[in-house]
């Protein structure tokens, strides 16, 4: 399983800042992170979840799929 964190989260959406992107992770039915880790300061998501919400929920984002 890939995994992502914020900043990664924040290129999948085309370059935004990572102020934007924590704006998007919090809203409802973006995917739950599997965990937090680095004593609560660091979340981390499926990346094929996060690029599943991207194709749905904004499909005009480049996602980086590699």
């Amino acid at each position: 399983m890939r995994l992502v964190a914020l900043s990664d989260i924040a290129e999948l959406l085309g370059g935004v800042s990572r102020t934007r992107a924590t704006e998007i992770v919090k809203r409802p039915g973006f995917p739950e992170p599997l965990d937090v880790v680095g004593n609560g300061r660091m979340r981390i998501w499926a990346r094929a979840d996060v690029e599943k919400w991207i194709r749905v929920n904004r499909p005009n984002q480049h996602s980086d799929e590699r």
